[in-house]
């Protein structure tokens, strides 16, 4: 069995650790094109331009809000706003990091 040199090793830690520490880190220029999406698929979704969602408004353009209707509507009003779609969101989020951290 061959080893590898200590040093050599090391770097390729090094390497595969910073990899996966930038992989880990949110990029602005992403977010704010998924962030800018949104937005416009939102005012498509919004036929009688109200600024809010229903559940039926919502199936047709945007599908993940569809999906999560129920937990984004916290108030329950049958109508959800892109702030609470923004925040809901930001929760999956990091509870997906918090998941993943253990």
């Amino acid at each position: 069995m061959t080893t590898m040199p200590i040093l050599p090793a090391l770097l390729l830690l090094a390497t595969l650790s910073a990899a996966s520490a930038q992989a880990r880190q949110p990029d602005p220029a992403r977010a704010e094109k998924l962030r800018t999406e949104a937005h416009q698929r939102f005012g498509a979704a919004d036929t009688n331009v109200d600024g809010r969602l229903t559940r039926d408004e919502a199936k047709g353009h945007m599908p993940w809000v569809y999906r999560n209707f129920d937990a984004i509507d916290t108030a329950h009003t049958g109508a959800v706003t892109m702030q609470q779609i923004e925040a809901y969101a930001a929760s999956t989020r990091r509870s997906r990091r918090q998941g993943a951290g253990n």
